[in-house]
């Protein structure tokens, strides 16, 4: 294995991914500079891209966004060999630029598919020149170490982001006043709550373009209350849809899951499945198409 031939010791390194839009009227550089609300969406743009591509919220820290005209570069430090390799392995299967387009296409109202170019630099490598080479790309991250710590500047875009995540913190209820229970429809998620309802074919289309090799993991949370995804029904999956790539194998997943649960196969289900394995950007995607819940109280 990769990590194994790096060295189990602390391991740290630096990536500089560089963003263009080629989206007419978008540009993410100018955005980025609109302190008003600009900044902030494309900050969560890219946070959701790592969360998505390096397997949840650790092993990494955006360091820095800055003008690199006409790009935008993020300073990524990896603090994991392993989500240094997903994020690799990600970015060379072009699902980093996928999941790009869905949350910048989400989150800026596109009326039209949103396209960007990507480059991937190590101090002077061009890692995009030698993706094959695996091993190679992880030595010149892990060569290239962070030159400063995190800007403050991120550090209250980090935080500007969870309060939105967590919205705003419990409020005490008023004496001998219970909190009123959720309506029979509903479900907490990230502490605000969401109607329920059965996955579609859209939520399964989305599932399967952004999920990546994460699907197993997905497929294993969803099986701990699901028949027909225990035992070796997950690798068995991913042997019989080998060929058609990673989106057939997440797609054939879920369609399993649906079939086997029926009325049962909830999108809260599926959003705890996610949680658990830590892809909050996927989450939080499928959450965007859901309509909001009835008002508390009523059924």
């Amino acid at each position: 294995m990769a990590d194994q031939r790096l060295g189990r010791g602390p391991w740290t390194g630096c990536a500089v991914l560089f963003l263009q839009s080629l989206s007419p009227g978008v540009n993410l550089l100018s955005l980025y500079k609109d302190r008003q609300r600009g900044k902030f969406i494309v900050f969560k743009v890219i946070k959701l891209t790592l969360i998505d591509s390096a397997g949840g919220l650790g092993g990494y820290e955006i360091l820095k966004v800055h003008d690199a005209d006409p790009f935008l570069g993020v300073e990524v430090k990896f603090e994991e060999v392993s989500a240094c390799q997903q994020f690799l392995e990600s970015y060379s299967s072009g699902a980093v630029r996928q999941s790009l387009s869905q949350h910048a296409g989400r989150l800026l109202a596109l009326p039209q598919e949103f396209s960007v170019e990507t480059q991937l630099k190590a101090s002077t490598h061009t890692l995009d020149l030698s993706l094959d080479k695996l091993e190679l790309c992880l030595q010149h991250i892990h060569l290239a170490q962070p030159e400063r710590l995190r800007d403050e500047e991120i550090d209250q875009l980090e935080q500007q982001l969870q309060t939105e995540a967590l919205g705003p913190g419990p409020q005490p209820a008023p004496p001998s006043q219970e909190e009123a229970p959720l309506p029979s429809n509903c479900f907490k998620f990230q502490n605000k709550v969401f109607e329920d309802r059965m996955l579609t074919a859209a939520d399964v289309q989305s599932f399967s373009n952004a999920v990546g090799r994460q699907w197993k993991s997905v497929g294993r949370a969803l099986g701990r209350s699901c028949r027909a995804l225990k035992g070796p029904a997950i690798d068995n999956l991913a042997y019989e849809y080998e060929r058609e790539g990673l989106y057939e194998q997440a797609y054939q997943l879920l369609s399993r899951f649906i079939q086997a649960e029926g009325r049962a196969a909830k999108l809260s289900r599926l959003l705890r499945a996610l949680e658990d394995c830590k892809l909050t950007g996927l989450a939080e995607s499928l959450l965007d198409a859901s309509p909001p819940p009835p008002p508390r109280g009523e059924n």
